[in-house]
């Protein structure tokens, strides 16, 4: 039974925060920079990414609620910042702007938009609130989500630092036509966080 719970809580994590489908997200949010930069990137998105979804597991909806905010706005408001990204990747001004910086002026996005709202986003925190709640207070159980949790998480930080090797795959041209294909991916991704929002607000058909 347990570890039924288990595998089905691997699969609904891995589902929602898919690594194989961030990773050349990944690489394109990432482009140009040096191996190095990219293996504490990923540390730091990874680091933090388990602390917000361990925070999401053991309190829960308390969490927003202790501040006033309900999933439905989480949701709205990560759509609208996550939309301004996908903006800059189909327009070229992400890769602009980091010609025109210097290497200590460049922006980090191992918090935003890489932690969140794309590995810990809204729906991988309400997974783990559900996973969590399943739990029932077994503490064993509660504990085994965490670590499932982990898991995918580590997964997916092997699968970023191993990007590398898709970039020269791609090659300069490859990556610039997959920064676009993902960016517009990024947009609708973006609009349904919102369409979910205002669904959950009753402002949207279901």
């Amino acid at each position: 039974m347990d570890l039924t719970f288990y595998i089905s809580a691997f699969v609904t994590l891995f589902v929602i925060i898919d690594p194989v489908g961030l990773t050349p997200l990944f690489v394109a949010i990432t482009q140009g920079m040096t191996p190095r930069e990219r293996r504490a990137i990923t540390l730091r998105a990874t680091l933090t990414a388990a602390i917000l979804l361990t925070m999401f597991g053991l309190l829960g909806e308390a969490v927003l609620g202790f501040v006033g905010i309900s999933m439905a706005a989480f949701r709205i408001a990560g759509g609208i910042l996550l939309f301004l990204t996908a903006l800059e990747m189909l327009f070229e001004r992400r890769t602009k702007r980091r010609e025109d910086q210097t290497h200590e002026d460049r922006p980090d996005p191992s918090v935003f938009p890489l932690a969140t709202p794309l590995i810990a986003g809204p729906g991988s925190m309400a997974t783990m609130i559900l996973l969590a709640g399943e739990a029932e207070g077994n503490l064993p159980m509660l504990v085994g989500v965490h670590l499932v949790m982990l898991g995918v998480l580590t997964i997916m930080a092997l699968m970023f630092v191993s990007s590398g090797l898709l970039e020269r795959v791609l090659g300069k041209t490859g990556i610039n036509v997959v920064t676009r294909l993902l960016g517009m991916l990024l947009a609708a991704l973006s609009v349904q966080f919102v369409l979910d929002g205002l669904r959950d607000f009753g402002l949207a058909p279901v």
